[in-house]
Parts: structure tokens; C-alpha cells; sequence
């Protein structure tokens, strides 16, 4: 491998190399030109000589015109088979509503870290779509976490001969507090929702920890009213195109066991059900869902969530997300004393350390109870040896 530097056209200091090369497929010999960035003719033979070297080691990269949007499209459609349609679109909307408009003009293969530096500080300063102000740090560090795996496939491509993004710190995330119910919220929720259609979705996501998703798939099939067992083996995800049903969320089904207070609004919710169907024409089926729209038609996940927020307008209730009411049981959970392990089997997260992650807000309290637990069996042990000494 051979090759020698020729300047630009007078009056320019910048600097061509042009490299001898044989075409691999044919032996041909063949010149390649290849522009540099180098104002010296010093520099220049460093970076020649540096390509020279990654071409003989095999990391060598042909310049390429391709941009970051155009990549990202590429990507994009890579990644439909590998995602759920509903992350895919989650994946369109960051990378060409948030991440184009910052970095869409750059080229892939000159993309630098403080290029990607400055497109953070960018979004967070004045990254909102309606120019009304900047993104949040936690948005910024979706942007940071899409672009990273972008670009790791653009590695594993050989498009690049490293990722940049590794070399960049997204913005920190402060950990805000969960807004949540206590107890005597909690059973005021439950009396207020009592005669409206949100009851039921309302008593299994605060009494059972329930996603939206998962209550929207529930079907009459999977709840056995006289073991008092609920089967999670479907959860409903809202795309553009409509209502898809995938396994949960943690990728395996669970079993739920059921509170008489459940297993009471799940009879009566049956019976209510099968009333509303019968003037309707309509037979009450063991493959029915269990949350229905009134003619017995599936309930879209969002739906749920339009009629949480109206209702609890007019509730003198703290407002929180309909999501919340799980976070909400999971607290009630761990404050009463059961094992992170079983709390963790119960709301279906992969690992225990999610759970311990989530809601190490109630730890503390646990803590200094187990720690009184301890002191108490100790002292108790103490005053025994006492009595037995002076015996």
C-alpha cells in the first residue's frame, strides 16, 4: 500500500491523499482519493500515514455522504422486526422529531461526542417541539439511550468504526418521588368509584398491582372465582393502528391471588355484566374480556385513562396517574411487611431489584421496624438469662 499527498487548488491549505490500492476482486491497481482535514502539510502525512495503517489492519472506512437522518431511517426499518409496534413508534417519534432536527444534517461518519454534546445541551435549553422551551433531562436521556443503540447497530454494520455516543454522559436524572395513595385514600377511592364503570379497573390495579394493559386483557377464562386465582397471560398495547394483545410486560405470565374484596366486586361485576349483555342479545362467554365497553366490545387501554382523569376531577382526591394505583398497592404491600420477593412476584417485574429500586422510599420504615423486631427478641432473651441467673 502506497501513497502521497496533493494539495488543493492553489490558495488552500488543505491536503489530498492520494492512496495506490489494488482492487481485492480483480487485482486491478486502482488510485483512491481521499480528503483530509489537515491544514499542514505535517498533519497531513500523519493523517495519510494513519490511513495507510487502517487499511493495511483492516479498520479502515470508506467516506461516506450518508446523514444521520438518512441512517436513522435505515435503522428505523431495521428495527420494525425487532421491537413491539408500539416501541417502534415511540423509536420514529425521538429519532425524527427530536434527534433529526439536532443532528439530522451531520454526516454518520464525522459524527463526533461533542457534537452529541451539544445537541443535549441544545435539547435541553430549547429542544421542545413547540419552541416553548426544553426538553427534561429524563427525555434527553431517551434521546441519549435511542442514539447509543442507533449507533451500536451502525458498528455492527461496520458503517462506523465506534460508537461516539460512548463517549458522552447524558444529563443526570433526578429521582422524583412516586405520588401514590395511603390506606385511607385508597379506601376512599374505592368508595367513590364504587357505582361508576372505573370500580372494577380501579380495585385490580390498587388491590392487585395491575398494568393498564393487563386489565384491558383480562378474560372471564383466566380468573378462577373459587380459588380465588387470577391468570396475567395477555396485556393489551395501544398503537396507531389499533389494539394488539402480546404477552406482559417481564415476557412470562403470573398468577394473582385474590382478596375476598376482589373476589366480591368480580362476582357482582360478572353478574352486572351479563345483564347489560342480555338486553343487548348478547351471551356472557367464558373468552369475553372482563372490562367491556357496554356492548361487550374490547376497551382500548387509553379509554381507561380518559375516564380515570374525568372522574377524578371530581374527586377530593390527590391527582395521580391511574398507573399510580399500582404503585400505590405495591407500597401497601411492603409497608405491611411482605417479602420484596413475593411484591415483586405479585406485579410482575423480571427481577426483585426492580422492586427494591422502584419503591426504596418504604424501606426506611421497614428497616427501623425490623431493627425494633431484633432489639425487642434481644432484650426479651436478656431479661430470660436474668431470671435464670437469679434462679
Amino acid at each position: 500500500m502506497k501513497g502521497h499527498l496533493r494539495a488543493r487548488p492553489k490558495g488552500s491549505n488543505n491536503w489530498y491523499a492520494v492512496l495506490d490500492m489494488r482492487d481485492p476482486a480483480t487485482g486491478k491497481r486502482k488510485r483512491k482519493w481521499h480528503s483530509l482535514e489537515a491544514t499542514g502539510k505535517r498533519q497531513a502525512q500523519i493523517e495519510c500515514a494513519g490511513i495507510i495503517s487502517a487499511i493495511n489492519g483492516g479498520t479502515y472506512f470508506e467516506p461516506d455522504k450518508t446523514t444521520m437522518t438518512q441512517f436513522l431511517d435505515r435503522w428505523l426499518d431495521h428495527m420494525k422486526s425487532q421491537v413491539s409496534p408500539r416501541s417502534h413508534e415511540r423509536y420514529v417519534e425521538i429519532a425524527r422529531k427530536n434527534l433529526a432536527p439536532l443532528i439530522g444534517s451531520v454526516i454518520l461518519t464525522k459524527l463526533k461526542p461533542v457534537q452529541i454534546s451539544a445537541a443535549y445541551s441544545t435539547a435541553l435549553a430549547s429542544g421542545r417541539r413547540n419552541g416553548k422551551g426544553g426538553l427534561s433531562p429524563r427525555t434527553v436521556h431517551h434521546l441519549h439511550r435511542i442514539l447509543k443503540q442507533a449507533l451500536r447497530q451502525a458498528v455492527r454494520w461496520q458503517l462506523l468504526p465506534r460508537n461516539p455516543v460512548d463517549a458522552v454522559d447524558p444529563p443526570k436524572v433526578e429521582r422524583h418521588r412516586l405520588d401514590t395513595y395511603d390506606m385511607a385514600q385508597t379506601a376512599k377511592l374505592i368508595e367513590e368509584m364504587r357505582n361508576t364503570r372505573m370500580f372494577l379497573p380501579t380495585i385490580l390495579a390498587v388491590l392487585c398491582g395491575l398494568r393498564r394493559g393487563e386489565i384491558a386483557a383480562i378474560r372471564w377464562r383466566n380468573v378462577n372465582l373459587a380459588t380465588g386465582q387470577l391468570a396475567i397471560v395477555e396485556s393489551a398495547e395501544q398503537t396507531k393502528v389499533g389494539v394488539r394483545y402480546k404477552e406482559p410486560k417481564s415476557g412470562r405470565a403470573r398468577t394473582i391471588a385474590l382478596s375476598a374484596t376482589v373476589i366480591d366486586a368480580l362476582h357482582a361485576h360478572r353478574l352486572r355484566q351479563a345483564e347489560e349483555l342480555l338486553r343487548l342479545g348478547v351471551r356472557q362467554s367464558d373468552d369475553m374480556f372482563m372490562v367491556t365497553q357496554t356492548d361487550g366490545q374490547p376497551l382500548q387501554p387509553q379509554s381507561l385513562t380518559h375516564e380515570w382523569v374525568r372522574l377524578l376531577s371530581g374527586c377530593a382526591l390527590p391527582r395521580i396517574r391511574f398507573h399510580d394505583l399500582r404503585h400505590a398497592h405495591a407500597t401497601h404491600l411492603l409497608s405491611a411487611g411482605v417479602h420484596p420477593k413475593i411484591a415483586s412476584e405479585r406485579l410482575g417485574h423480571s427481577k426483585v431489584g426492580i422492586t427494591l429500586d422502584l419503591y426504596s422510599h418504604v424501606l426506611p420504615g421497614m428497616q427501623e421496624d425490623a431493627a425494633a423486631l431484633v432489639d425487642g427478641a434481644l432484650r426479651s432473651a436478656q431479661e430470660k438469662l436474668a431470671l435464670s441467673t437469679i434462679g
